[in-house]
């Protein structure tokens, strides 16, 4: 990612948050914003669940409302291929136990519809020091695909195989503000898949497995089940 062009983007999204949610049309050329800022048109989920205030998208659980399952929040006016993804996201376990769980789902796949059940490449986030950033692979084989900092080859044989290093995991969560907004930035080019949070590589990923990689599929957000907790997104825009 050109870092010139990634600190435009930061300057932009601060002065928004200055402004508040007359900026959530405002983004950059060859983006298109796929978020209103006002309400979940263009959006499918489980509406006791998720919920627009404040400019933002809510996902959030609660003893009243739980998530028996993980369930999603799906973008229903296009699909995901080769992209780039934009968003800033916040999470923030509202237990004892500091759980608290999410993700962006991309080139996946609808499993349940009645119940909004994703699965597929997912960048996943977390109130805790381990997930956020990584890239795991939702209902399917693989499980987590890359841990944070970690470059890695999906060969031919479907087997991992850890190429390189991109930071030791925590100097990376150094970089991920907890309980506070972070950016967060999806590329997926072919089968080369690419995490950046907050202008830091988290995960490079070469998906050479063909009997598993995904080219295309839907774009979703995650509610993880357990613990009563919200994450919220904004900014949301895509340049396909």
């Amino acid at each position: 990612m050109n870092m010139r062009k990634y600190l435009t983007v930061l300057a932009a999204g601060a002065a928004c948050a200055l402004i508040g949610q007359a900026c959530a049309q405002e983004v950059e050329p060859g983006f298109r914003s796929i978020f209103n800022g006002t309400d979940l048109t263009g959006w499918d989920g489980n509406r006791y669940l998720w919920f627009v205030q404040d400019g933002a998208i809510f996902g959030q659980t609660t003893g009243r409302h739980p998530a028996k399952g993980n369930t999603f929040l799906i973008w229903t006016n296009g699909t995901t291929a080769d992209f780039e993804l934009r968003t800033q996201f916040k999470i923030v376990p509202n237990n004892d136990v500091g759980f608290a769980n999410s993700g962006i789902q991309y080139r996946s796949k609808i499993l349940d519809p009645t119940n909004w059940v994703v699965g597929g490449y997912q960048a996943d986030m977390e109130a805790g020091p381990n997930y956020t950033g990584t890239l795991y692979e939702e209902r399917m084989k693989r499980g987590t695909m890359a841990m944070r900092g970690e470059k890695v080859v999906w060969g031919a044989d479907c087997q991992k195989h850890v190429t390189g290093s991109l930071g030791t995991s925590e100097e990376l969560l150094a970089a991920i503000k907890k309980e506070d907004w972070n950016d967060y930035v999806v590329i997926a080019k072919g089968n080369h898949l690419q995490h950046f949070i907050n202008g830091r590589q988290m995960v490079d990923v070469t998906d050479e497995c063909a009997d598993q990689a995904a080219s295309s599929g839907i774009m979703a957000l995650q509610l993880h089940a357990g613990q009563p907790m919200t994450v919220e997104f904004k900014n949301i825009r895509i340049k396909q």
